[in-house]
């Protein structure tokens, strides 16, 4: 449990964020709903107007300090040098790279080199993450991962390499043919290679994807839930064995390595999303760009942006910040959501999480209300129950 002195600071240090979106993926992973592409050919002309798109719109941020920037996919490790480099330099032009806190780049194992890293590392990225998801080949076979779990270990140890301490690794549990000792052999590698940061996340079945039309078909079998949640079990035991904090229902790190860009997105800190598909938040209006290459290319051509706006009501902004933040171990601050979203939802968090404080699924301490362990495995149950749904 961490004092009030801590959490303040933590929170206090957050100014804003900027994500961009590169969709392009040499294949897709069977599992994958984010939206990409395998069509790299219009990557030059989409640089172009992620360039146009920042300098139309860094003005939403307005006076707000930029201390995350975070490059996702898609796969942006498919960016030529060249292409990274003359979209980190235009960032550059804009934000005061001194101000920087955690500057991430998602890559994948089989695009890492030296020379790859070693451009990204002069270009000020500071923090790599890389999705590994297992560290059994079977089970990356099965999910129609590129690489090998060796491909991965080598990569992490290049990356190493050239410089880079602030790692973070993605990894699945529910996999098809996982089994729990291959789990515990996938958590068990990661440690071995002290990873700083590990993110673990539950394999979902979303519509639309290649994984939900085979199981639908009999072509695959879903895991069990039970072993589901002893894979999350074995997860938080391990990890927290091995010096990991268990910092957001998904996310680990060792002390103070926390991913500070999602933070924002958990402590609605103003942040601007760039490129198709990607979502932007000012600490009031969500703005997002179509899902589509020639949809986001052709708008950014004729209008210099892409965006549609989304009007939200308190309830609605309310419900997203509970969901969020409760999913961390510094939880709500009682008073915050008396002073953003008003009286009445304020006395509705109150009435309906005094059951959860009573059956030590809820913690109450100074005005913050955290999960405890007890509570995480009801994490979805509780979220829903502080929910507040208008009549």
């Amino acid at each position: 449990m961490f004092a009030i002195e801590v959490i303040m600071y933590y929170f206090c240090k957050l100014m804003a964020g900027i994500y961009i979106h590169i969709p392009f993926c040499e294949k897709r992973c069977i599992y994958c709903d984010f939206y990409s592409t395998t069509d790299n050919r219009l990557a030059e002309k989409y640089i172009d107007c992620l360039v146009t798109e920042l300098n139309n719109r860094i003005c939403e941020l307005g006076n707000e300090k930029i201390s995350t920037i975070y490059i996702g996919g898609g796969t942006p490790s498919q960016l030529s040098v060249g292409q990274l480099s003359r979209l980190v330099e235009s960032i550059a032009e804009m934000a005061d790279f001194s101000k920087i806190e955690e500057f991430t780049i998602e890559v994948n194992p089989d695009d890492v080199t030296l020379d790859y890293m070693g451009k990204c590392k002069a270009l000020g990225i500071n923090r790599i993450s890389m999705g590994v998801q297992s560290f059994v080949d079977s089970e990356l076979k099965a999910i129609n991962r590129r690489h090998t779990a060796g491909q991965a270990k080598d990569a992490i140890d290049m990356i190493k390499s050239v410089g880079f301490e602030n790692i973070s690794i993605d990894l699945i549990y529910g996999l098809p043919q996982q089994t729990i000792e291959s789990w515990k052999y996938s958590i068990n590698s990661a440690v071995a290679l002290a990873i700083p940061h590990i993110s673990c996340y539950n394999l979902s079945y979303e519509e639309g994807t290649v994984l939900y039309r085979m199981r639908e078909k009999g072509e695959i079998q879903e895991c069990d839930e039970d072993d589901c949640i002893r894979m999350y079990d074995i997860l938080v035991a391990e990890l927290t064995r091995a010096g990991y904090e268990h910092y957001e229902i998904s996310n680990f790190s060792k002390p103070g390595l926390y991913s500070r860009h999602n933070s924002n997105y958990w402590n609605y800190t103003p942040y601007l999303g760039l490129g198709a598909a990607a979502h932007s938040f000012d600490g009031r209006v969500r703005r997002y760009n179509p899902s589509s290459i020639m949809d986001y290319i052709k708008k950014v051509g004729s209008n210099g942006t892409a965006y549609e706006n989304e009007q939200e009501t308190d309830w609605e902004r309310y419900n997203e910040y509970v969901m969020m933040n409760l999913r961390t171990m510094w939880g709500l601050r009682t008073e915050q959501i008396r002073e953003r979203f008003g009286e009445v939802l304020y006395n509705h968090l109150i009435i309906y999480s005094r059951r959860f404080v009573s059956n030590g699924e809820l913690r109450e301490c100074n005005g913050n209300l955290s999960l405890t362990e007890k509570g995480i495995m009801l994490s979805d149950y509780i979220i829903r129950t502080l929910m507040y749904l208008p009549e």
